[in-house]
């Protein structure tokens, strides 16, 4: 059976405004009415999770979704730069903002680095569509589920899925309240991109 992942990235925040590593603040008045006005746009799934953190579980509230937090979802890691901006990091950092541009491998900031981080996306999406190899059938994941995440896991999801390396991370914008496809089974994927949420359902599957 073809397994269907929907990743719905989160309304806007200030955070996402300012550029700034995630700070656990809520979404701001207008990504929470955009994520209500586009209730019922998504199509009807068999689980549906969501990254833990507030500006996640905040936009699939918004969406009417009911989701189950799932840490192996949750945004990377930024260690010590949790709450600052790119731009203040750089002033203060340079030399270890440029390695971590540079170098998949390095966690300058103490936390994760982004080739662990795909590495634990890749993980939960595989996990997601397993077969029993003794019967055939796949898990009790079965059919579709909808993932509101943060950008960066729908970036490596996306990388995992094209078998690009881990440093293409860099190179995948994923706007505000967008969905992302990806369907298959036993290890290959296809790939739908950065459908917008509406009421008019300009994020379901169609």
């Amino acid at each position: 059976m073809t397994h269907r992942i929907t990743f719905v990235s989160p309304a806007m925040s200030s955070a996402l405004r300012q550029a700034r590593f995630d700070d656990g603040g809520s979404l701001d008045a207008g990504g929470e009415a955009q994520a209500r006005a586009a209730a019922g746009s998504l199509p009807s799934a068999a689980r549906v999770v969501a990254s833990p953190s507030v500006r996640c579980r905040e936009t699939a509230a918004a969406l009417g979704l009911d989701a189950v937090e799932t840490a192996e979802l949750a945004g990377l890691d930024a260690g010590r730069w949790r709450g600052r901006t790119l731009a203040e990091v750089a002033a203060a950092e340079p030399e270890a903002v440029a390695r971590w541009l540079a170098d998949p491998a390095s966690a300058p900031h103490g936390g994760e680095s982004v080739a662990d981080f795909c590495a634990r996306v890749a993980r939960w999406l595989e996990s997601s569509a397993e077969t029993d190899t003794g019967t055939g059938t796949v898990t009790a994941t079965d059919g579709r589920t909808l993932a509101v995440v943060e950008p960066d896991v729908v970036r490596a999801a996306v990388a995992h899925v094209l078998g690009a390396p881990a440093a293409a991370f860099w190179r995948i914008d994923v706007p505000p309240l967008t969905s992302t496809t990806v369907s298959g089974r036993g290890g290959r994927w296809n790939l739908r991109l950065g459908q917008p949420l509406d009421a008019a359902g300009a994020g379901a599957d169609r």
